[in-house]
């Protein structure tokens, strides 16, 4: 049996790369999950592993910053698995520049996926929360749930070119450790990870993969880094290269496993020892 058997989880942006990964991961150890990417392919491919693995998983995608997602995905976990007991506000991307040359929309875009659109998921999550704890509680039950938000060492550190993802990702912080004061009497703990060079399809070199560019709800955005940049980045982190998304995904794991249920309000930085 493994930790999670019986629990629920939302995973946003888990069609690829470290979300995928996530998903991947809570489902290895029993947790049924709620995928979601922007498009279905990704997220079909990321349910078809888990099946293969022996798992259970059902799509909700579309666009986390939509008014009523935070509502729709919260009710897909319920109707399809019957409760929530993790969520992992993962989705989101870059779009970098420096503050002279960004535009209103760089900046909104931004904050809305990396800030905005957890308020709205946990806002509607917290609609849920209390009337199952109340049911629990008097059918003597606990069941501790989690909370995990995906941050980043630009929301530690501040990054140049990054005002709008970094803005995003410092807020992140501060909404853990607000939700984990609010939320401790319904024994939820609520907690963060801090990434720093995680090898995905945002930081391959400029020269391989996607050319450079992806296109969200429309908008072409560029992505990728500098060869010379990650050579760079290599020779500053300890462990001498950028982590993997599976590794990314066990720290994520940590948070979400009962070995954390005293554990809330804390930002776990992820980043090689850098």
């Amino acid at each position: 049996m493994g930790q999670l058997d019986q629990r629920v989880a939302i995973v946003t942006g888990s069609g690829r790369g470290i979300g995928q990964a996530i998903a991947l991961r809570l489902a290895r150890d029993g947790a049924k999950v709620v995928v979601n990417d922007l498009d279905e392919a990704p997220a079909r491919e990321t349910i078809a592993l888990i099946q293969a693995q022996g798992g259970q998983a059902v799509a909700c995608n579309g666009d986390v910053t939509a008014a009523d997602f935070g509502t729709r995905v919260v009710a897909t976990a319920v109707e399809a698995f019957g409760g929530c007991h993790v969520v992992v506000n993962n989705a989101g991307y870059t779009w970098d520049s420096v503050i002279q040359k960004m535009t209103d929309e760089q900046w909104y875009a931004i904050i809305d996926v990396h800030l905005t659109a957890p308020f709205r998921i946990l806002r509607a999550f917290s609609d849920y929360l209390r009337p199952a704890v109340e049911t629990e509680r008097r059918d003597g039950q606990r069941i501790v749930r989690k909370i995990v938000n995906v941050s980043s060492t630009s929301g530690t550190n501040g990054n140049a070119g990054q005002v709008n993802y970094s803005s995003g990702k410092a807020g992140i912080m501060g909404m853990t450790r607000t939700l984990a004061k609010e939320w401790g009497r319904y024994d939820v703990t609520v907690n963060a990870v801090a990434f720093g060079y995680i090898q995905t399809r945002l930081t391959k070199p400029l020269n391989e993969g996607d050319g450079g560019t992806i296109d969200v709800l429309g908008r072409t955005v560029k992505i990728g880094v500098q060869a010379g940049r990650l050579a760079a980045m290599n020779q500053m982190i300890p462990l001498g290269r950028g982590g993997l998304p599976e590794e990314a995904a066990g720290s994520v794991y940590l948070f979400c496993s009962p070995d954390s249920d005293y554990v809330s309000g804390q930002t776990l930085v992820v980043n090689g020892g850098a």
